[in-house]
């Protein structure tokens, strides 16, 4: 069964409401197996409404709408649906009624503009919503079967677990769905696609490329009608994958880097800590979102100013007079340093230019260095974009090769395009 979600509100289109339903729409039907094509969102405008509406019901067996139940002017989704399937309006004196009681037991007068959420087009069912006062309803067509719910986040979920996904299932042979996220850092999107492009597919099973801060993650798709047929349908594929991409390959599903760096500390038995300038402690931040991370994360320097480098950190200062404070001696200094006030193992130092204006060095100039009890190293990355995502990507990018360190493969030479390792 091939479902698809429309959200109804000018709102959502000016930006002035985050569509979170889409999100959460498109997760519950993955859960439960159905094919999800199509999703849209659509102005509150009868004329465009309806259009929209029959658009789906001619490419989807299902379409689930959101949005427009409201007792104002502007909620319009019955008259929309109505009109698209070429129906007319009723009235339900037993909501009605429901409606007048669920006012009453709050010891308020029912404005008569609530009467409007009684109204449905004809045919159509309508469900109890537990959370408010609009109900959702539902419609079956010759087409397509239509579901319509509020778009209130929380009303949007009990609908949806309890009603509307259940009957979906009821009308459907739902698939097993399994994705499989191979998390990856060290090559660019586009170096990673053309390793992999004899490879990919969007049938069955399918692969997809997101990036996110730095990372690559590639997902591995495959629907079938058991969980088991679904492994061995995405197993050989993940094999090739993983031989390809080999030890770029960091961690799967939910394995983020900051529960990796923590795991090796464990299984070495080391303490982490770091000294940070350009990034302002994102690093120690991401590292102790992780709860447990107090058992092996000492602490961190944030060294924003140069004097707390050289007073708390004891950078020389002549080294910063010889190379400049966005440099590889520096961030080096800072993480021998950072070792020795923190009394950790493994250091993870920052330093570097994320503007907006240029500090010594061009912006987007960033140096991070590791110090393990094997070893310290440095190395210099020239990012693009604006601050934010300089101190995202250069966050991302010193618990990675934190990562490299630790497992004594370091990084290879100077960084090349599309390349960090």
């Amino acid at each position: 069964m091939i479902v698809e979600v429309i959200a109804v509100g000018t709102e959502l289109l000016y930006g002035q409401t985050i569509n979170t339903n889409a999100a959460r729409i498109g997760a519950r039907l993955a859960d439960a197996g159905l094919e999800h094509q199509h999703s849209c969102v659509v102005g509150d405008h009868l004329g465009r409404m309806e259009q929209t509406i029959r658009h789906a019901m001619a490419r989807a067996d299902a379409v689930i709408i959101t949005g427009g139940l409201g007792p104002t002017q502007d909620d319009i989704t019955r008259e929309a649906i109505a009109a698209a399937t070429g129906t007319k309006m009723a009235f339900s004196q037993e909501y009605a009624d429901r409606l007048r009681r669920w006012w009453a037991s709050r010891g308020r007068d029912m404005p008569e503009s609530n009467l409007k959420q009684a109204e449905h087009p004809e045919g159509a069912d309508l469900y109890v919503n537990p959370k408010g006062t609009a109900p959702a309803l539902r419609l079956v067509t010759d087409e397509a079967v239509l579901y319509a719910i509020p778009g209130v986040p929380a009303e949007v979920e009990i609908l949806l677990d309890e009603y509307v996904i259940p009957d979906l299932s009821k009308r459907s042979d739902p698939q097993v769905v399994l994705h499989r996220v191979l998390r990856t850092y060290g090559e660019s999107e586009s170096s990673i696609g053309d390793r992999l492009a004899d490879l990919y597919s969007d049938d069955n099973p399918s692969m997809a490329f997101l990036a996110s801060a730095a990372e690559i993650k590639i997902r591995l798709t495959a629907k079938g009608p058991t969980a088991d047929i679904a492994e061995a349908m995405v197993a050989p594929l993940e094999q090739q994958v993983r031989e390809r991409l080999g030890s770029l390959i960091f961690g799967t599903d939910d394995e983020t880097i900051e529960t990796i760096l923590l795991k090796l500390a464990g299984e070495r038995g080391w303490t982490l800590g770091t000294a940070e300038s350009a990034t302002g402690g994102t690093v120690a931040a991401r590292i102790t979102s992780i709860p447990g991370a107090s058992a092996f994360f000492r602490g961190s320097v944030v060294a924003y100013n140069i004097g707390v480098k050289r007073d708390v950190l004891g950078v020389p200062e002549k080294l910063i007079e010889e190379h400049g404070v966005v440099s590889e001696p520096v961030a080096i200094a800072m993480a021998e340093g950072a070792a020795r006030v923190l009394g950790a193992d493994v250091t993870i130092a920052v330093t570097g230019s994320a503007g907006p204006d240029p500090q010594e060095r061009p912006v987007g100039t960033m140096v991070i260095a590791v110090r393990t009890p094997e070893d310290v190293r440095a190395r210099t990355v020239a990012l693009p974009g604006d601050r934010e995502r300089i101190r995202t990507y250069t966050t991302t990018g010193a618990l990675q090769l934190a990562r490299l360190a630790m497992t004594g493969r370091w990084w290879r030479g100077k960084p090349q395009a599309g390349r960090w390792i």
